[in-house]
């Protein structure tokens, strides 16, 4: 099976220099848990939900918030991003991409095409969605 059978095509790309408060309404109102950083179509980095959470105050929205707090809000996606991510081709293997997925502490790999067009994401939960079908 290759991973272009079992990837999300409908992939949400953010800019570098986009706020935390933008990529936090994104991940409030979707249910994927992954942004990819794109500047002038390349790909540069991965946003995850957990990348999010550890860069914002906890006290955002609760009655102890502060400027402080809020102020976290106001850091860029380039401050937070994981740079570099490992990414596949859209006719690479499932295996590859587990392969992928067990050698490295990541959660979502970007898929390209052959001419290097970002086309979808793959993450772990793809693989185990495929494996229930």
């Amino acid at each position: 099976m290759l991973v272009k059978d079992i990837m999300s095509r409908n992939v949400v790309t953010v800019g570098l220099d986009d706020t935390l408060a933008l990529v936090k309404e994104i991940f409030d109102h979707s249910k994927f848990h992954h942004l990819l950083a794109m500047e002038k179509g390349e790909l540069l980095g991965v946003v995850s939900d957990r990348d999010l959470f550890k860069a914002l105050s906890p006290n955002i929205g609760t009655n102890i918030e502060t400027y402080k707090d809020t102020a976290t809000l106001n850091k860029r996606v380039h401050q937070v991003m994981s740079r570099k991510p490992k990414i596949l081709r859209e006719d690479a293997t499932v295996d590859a991409a587990i392969d992928l997925f067990n050698e490295h502490a990541i959660s979502c790999i970007p898929i390209l095409s052959a001419d290097d067009r970002l086309v979808g994401i793959l993450s772990w939960r793809d693989i185990l969605r495929s494996l229930r079908s």
